[in-house]
């Protein structure tokens, strides 16, 4: 069974992102991130794909069954198989580098995120909409996009300040041990759950990391 989020998280968690990167220079963004090979720009520019991803989703209703729900969503997703998604990066990176400075994609992203995150909130958790393939409930697709969201602002603020709520990284942390089948070392706080369980932070355990 998936994990769901209160349906005001993926808000909240948009919000982070947008703090941390409002009033950042171009200097800034051309800083370093935990994801291989982006810096602050493409990663905002991936997450912008992500809210607009979710948009569309919203807008796409079905009656059809959900077939996969807030975890096992995660199993189709192989960073080891195929390209390990280089093609996508080198798009990414293109794309984030045609913006003129970085109001314009902040401005951009704020924009996205919120109609996102209200569109989900506004929407009744149970019903079913078609992403990628697959049907999921909104609760469900509110769950992935708070794990991508949480993870990837976790791999912003590499180098420049702010991080995820805690609530947020705490439902990571639930999604991430429902795909391992059991919890993560009690050792670990949520942040380190997170970055170890997505193979951000080295770790030994051959079940790691869970996503990438």
């Amino acid at each position: 069974m998936g994990t769901s989020p209160d349906m005001d998280l993926l808000a909240r968690t948009y919000d982070a992102t947008t703090a941390a990167v409002s009033g950042l220079d171009d200097d800034d963004f051309a800083r370093a991130t935990r994801a291989e090979g982006w810096d602050v720009r493409a990663l905002l520019l991936h997450q912008l794909l992500d809210a607009q991803r979710a948009l569309v989703a919203l807008a796409t209703p079905t009656t059809e069954p959900a077939d996969v729900d807030g975890t096992t969503y995660w199993h189709a997703w192989h960073p080891d198989r195929g390209d390990g998604g280089a093609a996508h990066a080198a798009y990414v990176r293109r794309a984030a580098a045609a913006y003129d400075g970085a109001a314009g994609l902040v401005g951009q992203w704020r924009e996205t995120a919120s109609a996102a995150a209200r569109a989900c909130a506004a929407a009744d958790p149970e019903d079913r909409v078609a992403t990628q393939g697959h049907v999921i409930t909104v609760a469900d697709l509110a769950s992935t996009l708070v794990v991508e969201a949480t993870v990837h602002l976790l791999d912003l603020t590499l180098h420049v300040p702010g991080g995820p709520p805690a609530d947020a990284l705490a439902h990571t942390r639930a999604v991430l041990e429902s795909l391992y089948g059991g919890p993560l070392p009690a050792a670990w706080d949520d942040t380190e759950a997170v970055l170890r369980g997505t193979g951000r932070l080295p770790d030994p355990a051959p079940r790691l990391p869970l996503l990438g």
